[in-house]
């Protein structure tokens, strides 16, 4: 974008046909209304394809700064210069104007959008996994013989740049997020702590591994939502590298505030619900709460798996040692023992196997890992998305819902309340104090409805971000098949070498079955 270029120094034409095509509902225009206005300059399709080579668009749509620089090249070339960017840097004085007729005849090249498409989001699971992938990584700092704290090293690919953070900076970051998107879904952070039931079933180490993960799931999931992603908070959290980034968070969204502060169709949303909302969200709610539990489930089984995995190496590798010891064993045979000769030989052979069930040992193990990287991790990333949402869910209806009626039952006190000193006169400065807090009292709840609506028109885009998150079903299953074809391939492969060598503890084919 040309560095001249800035809302204050556009001729008003430009301000006039943006005002003219640009949405309704935010500050962006839309890349097919672009295109028709692109249309009515009656310049060559050549030249039009070299406007549009250094115009920027995201997810179909032009920043206002994107169209102003659009509307200077149209301009350039309508004037028969090639136009390109560096022209725009010699326009000092003003931004010539194009030859594109009335701004108020353009509307007509703005697709009225339909009643739900600010309501309908248009994402596929690849574009949201696309959006970012962040690696969050220990880095223990050790005080003397004790973990004095951990720190992690968070990794975003999109900015290419690695931070520090505590698990202070995390919980930070969650509460100033939940406070400006109190109407999606924020996923929950791990405890800080160990419970104290849990003390006795795992060690410190597993559990500073599994809040690392859970940690790593977290960011992810807001790293790629569709409206967190583009925000300052997300943005500062991952790239920020100053000594405080807790006060700087805080900062960010004392800025901005709630969404429902800064989304252009809050106030508005009532007239973008369907007259059907309650029942579509109830219907929403029941369907992802029956997949919420077969998901449970799901991971449940997968960690079995893992574990079991896991298992299968540590009883291969004992096995292959037991086979060693057995055959190490030099204790001279008693002269009675009629297969001495035998058992001689046999037990050599037996202390060269435990190499083969250390590879199996190995083999399994590795297993085990993809298992529970490929497999378990992603079912608990989708799993917390769906806890969210249920979590979403809950703050809707006791929340918004619930202030909302109290704040009606306490308008109903004030209005009785108001008959009274009618009936009976009271002094005129009581009456007065009492009326206008009735009006405090009125906005408030005209305040709570409109935030009741948006809270609504949030709950219908996450539901559809939950459909989107679905197709990931496919991914686990892919990752799980692939991890047992791999596993089984890896393992059949050892099996089949053991197998020539225990040809030699046996007279001809006894106890071996020949490879068919």
């Amino acid at each position: 974008m040309a560095g001249e270029i800035n809302e204050g120094s556009v001729p008003a034409y430009y301000r006039e046909v943006y005002e003219a095509i640009g949405c309704r509902t935010d500050e962006r225009v839309q890349v097919e209304v672009f295109q028709r206005l692109l249309q009515r300059t009656d310049l060559s399709k050549a030249v039009l394809g070299q406007i549009a080579e250094h115009v920027e668009s995201t997810d179909g749509f032009l920043s206002k700064l994107s169209l102003y620089k659009a509307l200077a090249l149209i301009a350039l070339a309508q004037q028969g210069k090639q136009p390109s960017p560096k022209l725009l840097e010699n326009c000092i004085q003003e931004l010539p104007k194009p030859q594109l007729g009335e701004p108020r005849d353009l509307n007509a090249l703005r697709m009225q959008p339909a009643q739900d498409d600010v309501l309908t989001m248009s994402q596929t699971l690849d574009k949201l996994l696309a959006r970012d992938t962040v690696q969050v990584e220990l880095i223990p700092e050790k005080k003397g013989l004790f973990l004095k704290h951990v720190e992690y090293q968070v990794t975003s690919q999109r900015y290419k740049i690695s931070v520090y953070r505590r698990y202070s900076d995390f919980d930070v970051f969650h509460e100033v997020l939940l406070q400006r998107y109190a109407y999606r879904v924020v996923p929950a952070l791990p405890p800080k702590r160990m419970l104290k039931g849990v003390l006795t079933s795992i060690s410190e180490r597993e559990f500073i591994e599994g809040r690392r993960r859970a940690l790593c799931r977290f960011i992810n999931l807001v790293a790629r939502h569709p409206f967190f992603s583009e925000d300052e908070l997300v943005k500062t959290f991952l790239t920020f590298s100053g000594s405080d980034v807790q006060a700087k968070l805080r900062d960010a969204y004392k800025k901005t505030g709630d969404e429902f502060m800064t989304n252009r169709v809050a106030t508005l949303a009532k007239e973008y619900l369907p007259a059907d909302i309650q029942a579509q969200f109830s219907t929403s709610r029941d369907l992802i709460r029956n997949i919420h539990n077969s998901f449970h489930k799901l991971r449940d089984r997968a960690e079995k798996i893992a574990e079991r995995s896991k298992e299968n190496a540590t009883d291969l590798l004992m096995f292959g040692r037991e086979l060693s010891t057995l055959g190490s064993d030099t204790s001279t045979l008693p002269s009675l023992a009629s297969t001495q000769s035998t058992w001689g030989a046999l037990r050599q052979s037996l202390k060269s196997l435990s190499v083969e069930f250390s590879v199996l040992s190995d083999k399994a193990a590795q297993q085990g890992r993809r298992e529970e990287d490929d497999v378990v991790e992603k079912l608990n990333l989708f799993l917390d998305l769906l806890q969210s949402y249920r979590d979403l869910c809950e703050r809707h209806e006791k929340g918004v819902l619930h202030e909302h009626q109290r704040a009606l039952h306490k308008y109903g006190m004030m209005k009785r309340q108001m008959m009274s000193a009618t009936v009976q006169p009271k002094e005129q400065a009581s009456v007065e104090q009492l009326e206008s807090r009735i009006v405090q009292q009125e906005n408030a709840i005209q305040t709570m409805e409109l935030r009741n609506y948006f809270s609504l028109f949030c709950l219908h885009q996450e539901t559809q971000l939950i459909f989107t998150y679905l197709p990931i079903t496919s991914h686990i299953l892919g990752a799980f098949v692939n991890s047992q074809v791999q596993g089984h391939r890896e393992m059949g492969k050892v099996w089949n070498e053991l197998q020539p060598k225990l040809g030699c503890l046996f007279g001809g084919n006894n106890g071996v079955s020949p490879s068919t």
